[in-house]
Parts: C-alpha cells; sequence; structure tokens
C-alpha cells in the first residue's frame, strides 16, 4: 500500500480491533475522517466491553467476529499477525476479494504522510513515545500520535490514549521488531534503545535494527550498549545518548516513586522509578532536539509526565504496603521492573504472568537467568499459568518450568497455578514496607487482575 491508496480508501475495517496497536490505528484513521470499523472476539452486540465503548465514542463501529460486520462498502481489511486465515472474517474478505492488509504495511504508509519520529529497540518503546509526544505537545507542536500503550493523561479524559491525529507536521509511533516490521519505515528520526533476545535471535534482531538504522534519515542510538553502539558509527546523522557520550545522564538518584538526574548540565525530575527511565529520557530528549526543542524546554515539559498505562502504576499505596502493577513481560524488562523497584531494603514480592508458549519456550533460559539475578536473597516471584490468547499452539511448556529453574539458582520462586489464589497465598505474611510488583502483557484483564489483588489486600 502506498500514500496514494490511503488517500483514496475510505472505508477500514480492522479485524481484532481490541488490540493496543490495531485500536490506536483505528482512531487515527477515525481522527483524521475516515470510516473505520472493525470486530473483536471481546465484543458482543449487547453487553459491550469497556473497549468496545472506548472506540464506539471515536465514530468507531464495532461488530462480534462473526463476519456481521463485513458489509459492500468495505475496501480494505486491516489484520496483524496474530490473525490467522482460519479467521471467518479473514476467510470472507478473502472470498470477497477484498484487499486485506497488515497492520504494519498501514501503518508504515501512515508514516509517509508526517514526518515520523520511530521508536525501535527490545524494551521501552511506549515510554518513550508518550515523552516524545509529552514533550512535542508541550512545545506546541501538535504532534501525532500512534502507540501501543495509553498515556495517563489522555486516558484520564475517557479515552484509550494511545492515538491522537494531531494537526502538525509530527507523526511518534512504536517500529516492532518481533515480527519483523521495523525494516518498512523510514523515518525523519529513527531511535534505537537497545537490543535483546525476545522474538527472534540476536544476529537476526541485528540485522532487521540495522536496516532500520539505514532507512533512518537522522539516527539516535544508546551508546552505552556495544549492539546499538555498532549500529550507529556508519551513520552520519547520529545524535546518541548514554552515560559517557552524547546526551550525557549523570548524578542518578531515586528518592521513593521519583527519579532525579541531570543531561548535559540540565536538571530533570519525574515522577517514575527505575535507571532505565533515565535512559528512555535521554532518548526523548535527543529526538527531541533534533526536532528543534531544546533541552531545558524538555526539562520543564517531563515535569508534569504521568507515564503511561501499566507501567509501573501504582495501584495503592496504604497501610504501608505499596502495590505496582507493570507490563514487563520478557526477560531483560522483567529484570528492569523488578531492580527499578528494589529502591530500599523493602521486600519485593513479585507475581508474573508469561504469555505465548512458544515465546515462554523459545526465552526459557533467558528469563530464568535474568529473573534469578534481579532477585535479592528476600524477594521473592510467584508465577502462574501462561497466558493462551487462542489459535492453533503446542502448549508443551509451563511456568512451572521457569519456576524450578529458579529455585535451583537459590532465589525463592513459586507456582500458582490459578491466580485468583495468589493474593491469598502471600496476604498474611505482608509486613510493613513490603512492595508487591504485578506484572504481565498480552492479557486484556490484567488490569482487573489488579484491582482484585487490591481489594483483597487492602479490605
Amino acid at each position: 500500500m502506498n500514500l496514494f491508496e490511503i488517500k483514496n480508501i475510505e472505508n477500514f475495517f480492522f479485524i481484532g480491533i481490541a488490540g493496543d496497536g490495531m485500536s490506536a490505528i483505528a482512531q487515527y484513521l477515525a481522527g483524521i475522517g475516515k470510516n473505520v470499523s472493525g470486530s473483536d472476539r471481546q465484543f458482543s452486540h449487547g453487553n459491550k466491553t469497556f473497549r468496545q465503548k472506548q472506540l464506539e465514542k471515536e465514530g468507531i463501529k464495532c461488530f462480534p467476529q462473526d463476519t456481521s460486520g463485513i458489509t459492500g462498502d468495505i475496501e480494505t481489511v486491516v489484520i496483524s499477525s496474530a490473525i490467522e486465515p482460519s479467521v471467518p472474517e479473514y476467510k470472507l474478505a478473502i472470498e470477497k476479494n477484498i484487499p486485506v492488509i497488515m497492520r504494519s504495511d498501514l501503518l508504515a504508509a501512515i508514516s509517509k504522510t508526517k514526518k515520523t519520529i520511530a521508536v525501535a529497540g527490545t524494551s521501552g518503546k511506549s515510554t518513550v513515545t508518550a515523552m516524545i509526544y509529552h514533550i512535542m505537545n508541550f512545545a506546541g507542536k501538535n504532534p501525532s500520535l500512534i502507540t501501543g500503550a495509553g498515556l495517563t493523561d489522555i486516558s484520564k479524559t475517557g479515552k484509550i490514549g494511545n492515538a491522537v491525529a494531531g494537526k502538525g507536521d509530527f507523526l511518534i509511533i512504536e517500529a516492532d521488531e518481533s515480527d519483523g516490521s521495523v525494516i518498512k519505515y523510514n523515518p525523519y528520526i529513527g531511535i534505537i534503545l537497545n537490543i535483546d533476545k525476545d522474538h527472534k535471535e540476536i544476529p537476526e534482531l541485528m540485522q532487521l535494527f540495522g536496516v532500520f538504522a539505514d532507512n533512518s534519515k537522522n539516527l539516535t542510538v544508546n551508546n552505552d550498549t556495544e549492539r546499538t553502539k555498532k549500529l550507529s558509527q556508519k551513520k552520519k546523522n547520529n545524535f546518541g545518548f548514554s552515560s559517557d557520550s552524547g546526551f550525557r545522564i549523570n548524578n542518578f538518584k531515586q528518592a521513593g516513586f521519583n527519579i532525579l538526574f541531570r543531561i548535559n548540565g540540565i536538571d530533570f525530575k519525574l515522577s517514575l522509578i527505575g535507571r532505565h527511565n533515565a535512559e528512555n529520557v535521554a532518548a526523548a530528549v535527543a529526538a527531541c532536539s533534533v526536532a528543534g526543542i531544546n533541552i531545558e524546554t524538555s526539562a520543564d515539559a517531563l515535569k508534569s509526565y504521568r507515564g503511561i498505562f501499566r507501567r509501573h502504576q501504582i495501584i495503592e499505596d496504604k497501610n504501608g504496603i505499596t502495590l505496582i502493577d507493570d507490563y514487563a513481560h520478557n526477560p531483560a524488562k522483567l529484570a528492569a521492573s523488578v531492580r527499578a523497584c528494589q529502591f530500599s531494603g523493602r521486600k519485593l514480592t513479585v507475581w508474573f504472568q508469561p504469555h505465548g508458549f512458544a515465546p515462554v519456550k523459545f526465552l526459557k533460559n533467558e528469563y530464568i537467568k535474568e529473573i534469578s539475578e534481579a532477585l535479592r536473597d528476600d524477594d521473592e516471584i510467584w508465577m502462574s499459568e501462561i497466558y493462551y490468547a487462542g489459535g492453533t499452539v503446542d502448549r508443551n511448556i509451563s511456568a512451572d518450568d521457569l519456576v524450578q529453574g529458579i529455585r535451583k539458582n537459590g532465589k525463592k520462586a513459586f507456582f500458582v497455578k490459578d491466580r485468583k489464589f495468589f493474593p491469598y497465598k502471600i496476604k498474611n505474611e505482608l509486613k510493613y514496607g513490603d512492595i508487591i510488583l504485578l506484572t504481565g502483557a498480552r492479557d486484556p484483564s490484567l488490569k482487573d487482575f489488579a484491582e482484585y489483588v487490591k481489594n483483597i489486600f487492602f479490605e
């Protein structure tokens, strides 16, 4: 699909529209005046889900996944890599000769209509995308946004918070490497945060990110890691960030749920936790500088940054107990999330629900290694069974396999197959000052689970 085709298509239908990535593009298209509809297996004609109601408020027609939404005026059907050919609407679109395009191809085509800032890397994409949007919006650039996670400030208005159709020149997006689509973008500013094994082996990831780097007119990379630094060395327009070059981070410290540090002599203070978030800020600041925004303005803007949905989101802080919900799901992200919550001598209890039997099997050794190294002696981790999202899959691994591996490394790990029993397992062991960290991704009910845990702990 090219730019000319997007201009001439008015009626889009998304299969699996409730997903974070799909819903963002759908809202953006609705925001620029396109007719958008979609289906999801969560939807029904009667009892509408909260996500369904949010999309309908944006003028998007929602249908159950029963082919009732594939009407005669649909010009293009949009799918993601999660949609299998056996889905009835996919089959019907093929039978009716309706063009079917991948979500990533549509996003790549949209990105050609703006000065696009594409954020890539194994971890931190949603956070850096949100930070850049917040800075640019503060600076009056009126940017557009297509991302995976809802920004807290936007979500408070009742919206999903992961898409904005701005009037300005810039569009900020996430560039995903998991399905290889990162190579489809030719951004005005490309950002590579980090490269760790996740979905693919390192050599393949280096090749994909290498193409992305070549395709970027201006490149911003983390010069503290050898993998990303290697990709930047052949790029003339490279604006790096790290502890010792480019946009330099120094004087980092964490005070409770706040981080303080300096970048090139300018003070930053944010209501976040973890050293990794200082690196995220440096990436955002470097990218915004290329877009004409100085460091001082970025620092002022981020004073009011309130984060994104399920990224170290404090659910409750009461009676000396803190409950935190986080999206961490791959080994590197999970280890960073754990370490971010170890800002005092307080005991940390982690609950983790892995997702995807194939990804968990692929990353089994990395999970065991990273989690074992991140946990302190008094910390502990509880895991519930792997989240199954449907489709054809070989269930030949269990979360208990990870637990047993961590226990062999001398750390406290426990398996509670049904997550509803987790809060009851630890409730009587909680002491003043303890931190509970809930982690996991993809499962749309995780938000409800966090509320469930809160109600049991703080009833």
